[in-house]
């Protein structure tokens, strides 16, 4: 509706008040919005309206649902006020004591809308900064989204964080940024990036020479994926923004990397791979503990299985189907499904074509060699190789750890809770990518991975100040954990299955 004039506004004020939208008899002159645009109240807390709660926003607003207000970026909101907007339709964080209404914006987020739903109604500083390597940047974005603070009488810290540890990791992380271990080395990445190129070429080359002998296609597949693994670890470092200080250089590496290099999408792996930075280990949130009810992980999950009698598989036995269901099939079934049904579900047509190049490199290099049935049959075997690596490298720093549902915890112990490193050496860090220093990763995401050793002796001595467990173990010990904690949970539901 178009407001011509003062007293055209104070005939509506009139009109709500004895409608009985307002019975504090205030309507400010300044809430009328502008000509065309939806119809919005504000103002002091006024009582008895008529209006559902749920298109309150807050503070006696009356706005639709989702739509931030930019014009109440000076009100003043309590935890619990901004606690209660958590839902899918309806969710506000706060970022250094400031409130932003993201509903609408979530849609929209790079990294997905999830890692953000994961936020809502709660203090999102440290992700925010853990995520944004230049976040200047992101607060043009921000700005609009703005409508509020928290009240002067309301801590920093929401629920039960340790404003303690909170400080003192802030401390840290600006000791760190001082010290350039931020700063990314290029010549290291490229180093990285040739050699799996020349593992890849060194591979077709021997078949090339020497023929396709079944020792020969062996030694091709082991070549091919090794060159696979590694290019997993450096996409994974162009996805976390760690190389190039421009955004838009890393994603072009990444496309490069899992889509022509490695037939995968960037946009699946980044929306996948931020929720578990963002909520490591927590069900619901992190999709890398979502076992699709193959296996029971942890020591909450289990109790709960036995305990309502769901059996879909016979679970005290997973420490032992998990060698012929795990490692084998979730790179060349899970994923590679989970991948075309997401590029098609969201029409990614740029990922798909970055894929698509990398099917049509491989059969171009192979079909001669093979044929087709030959060259399907090699690429199935190099992913049936590449997940065994994959597999055990990234569930031997989280699947032994703490799983649960959300607690709501500071970033230090949430993520200490959920990550443990392995011994340093130049096998274990070209090995899993120096995801060994897997604590570092999870606390500086955004850091270039040549610098975790750097930075690990600091997190050490900052966990020891506020007795948080800092792990460190061998190789063989991680490993072997993996299927020691999936006994363990097995057992936990047998047990609560049969006498609870």
């Amino acid at each position: 509706m178009r407001v011509k004039s003062r007293e055209s506004r104070s005939g509506f004020q009139d009109l709500f008040q004895s409608a009985g939208w307002l019975k504090c008899g205030h309507l400010d002159n300044q809430s009328i919005l502008q000509p065309g645009a939806k119809l919005w109240l504000t103002g002091p807390q006024c009582v008895g309206g008529s209006r559902p709660e749920s298109r309150m926003g807050g503070r006696g607003q009356l706005t639709e649902p989702g739509e931030p207000d930019s014009r109440r970026g000076g009100n003043a909101y309590t935890w619990e006020e901004v606690e209660r907007h958590c839902h899918r339709n309806d969710q506000w964080l706060v970022i250094n004591r400031r409130v932003y209404n993201v509903t609408q914006w979530a849609k929209r987020h790079p990294g997905g809308f999830r890692v953000i739903s994961h936020y809502a109604g709660e203090d999102a500083t440290e992700a925010f900064t853990a995520f944004h390597p230049d976040p200047k940047f992101v607060q043009k974005f921000l700005k609009p989204l703005l409508i509020g603070e928290l009240a002067a009488t309301e801590p920093s810290q929401d629920r039960n964080k340790n404003a303690a540890v909170v400080q003192d990791f802030q401390i840290l992380r600006a000791q760190v940024e001082s010290k350039g271990l931020f700063r990314a080395q290029p010549l290291f990445f490229f180093l990285q990036l040739g050699h799996i190129l020349l593992l890849e070429a060194l591979s077709w080359m021997i078949l090339w020479v020497w023929g396709t002998s079944w020792m020969l296609t062996l030694l091709c597949s082991v070549l091919l994926a090794t060159a696979q693994s590694q290019a997993g670890w450096l996409q994974h470092d162009f996805g976390h923004l760690s190389v190039f200080k421009k955004s838009s250089w890393n994603h072009v590496l990444q496309k490069f990397l899992i889509g022509h290099l490695k037939g995968a999408s960037a946009n699946w792996w980044n929306h996948r791979h931020s929720q578990h930075h963002a909520k490591p280990n927590v069900f619901s949130k992190d999709p890398d503990v979502n076992m699709v009810h193959v296996f029971v992980v942890g020591d909450k999950q289990p109790v709960e299985y036995g305990i309502k009698k769901i059996k879909y598989m016979p679970y005290h036995h997973q420490h032992q189907y998990f060698f012929l269901v795990g490692p084998p099939l979730l790179i060349p079934v899970y994923f590679h499904l989970q991948i075309l049904r997401t590029m098609f579900s969201r029409k990614d047509w740029v990922d798909l074509i970055w894929s698509m190049s990398y099917y049509l490199r491989y059969f171009c290099c192979y079909f001669p060699l093979y044929g087709l049935f030959g060259t399907v049959a090699l690429i199935t075997f190099v992913r049936f190789l590449e997940s065994h690596w994959f597999v055990w490298v990234t569930q031997m720093n989280h699947l032994p750890m703490d799983i649960d549902h959300e607690k709501h915890q500071d970033w230090l112990s949430m993520q200490l809770k959920a990550t443990c490193n392995i011994e340093q050496s130049c096998f274990n860090d070209w090995f899993s990518g120096h995801l060994n220093f897997q604590i570092e990763h999870h606390l500086f995401p955004t850091m270039p991975r040549h610098n975790y050793h750097l930075v690990a002796p600091l997190v050490h001595a900052l966990c020891e100040k506020h007795g948080i467990p800092y792990q460190v173990k061998t190789m063989w010990q991680g490993l072997t954990d993996v299927v020691h904690s999936l006994k363990n949970s097995g057992d936990l539901w047998l047990d609560a299955y049969l006498h609870k």
